[in-house]
């Protein structure tokens, strides 16, 4: 499902006009890309939570040459499906 598709659902479940749909799905997944930017989780009871991992700096290698390289520590989003969910995958 693309973005275009939940605006799509929006206006046919809702009636919302294409603009208020484009609107309510920016305005959710922006407050949720700032909420993971300032180091909060997001919890959607059902479906699942998103958090901030951080991976510590390791020794990778170049799969061309096969030189190590030195890959920096970072943070990653990660996805933990609810019980709802994970129906779906059982």
């Amino acid at each position: 499902m693309t973005k275009a598709d939940l605006i799509n659902v929006l206006i046919q479940e809702m009636g919302m006009s294409k603009k208020n749909a484009e609107v309510v799905v920016n305005t959710f997944l922006g407050s949720m890309i700032e909420s993971l930017r300032n180091g909060k989780g997001i919890e959607l009871r059902g479906f699942g939570s998103f958090r901030i991992r951080e991976r510590k700096p390791r020794i990778g290698r170049n799969p061309q040459t096969g030189e190590k390289v030195k890959v920096p520590a970072k943070k990653i989003v990660y996805f933990k499906p609810g019980k709802e969910l994970k129906k779906f995958t059982r």
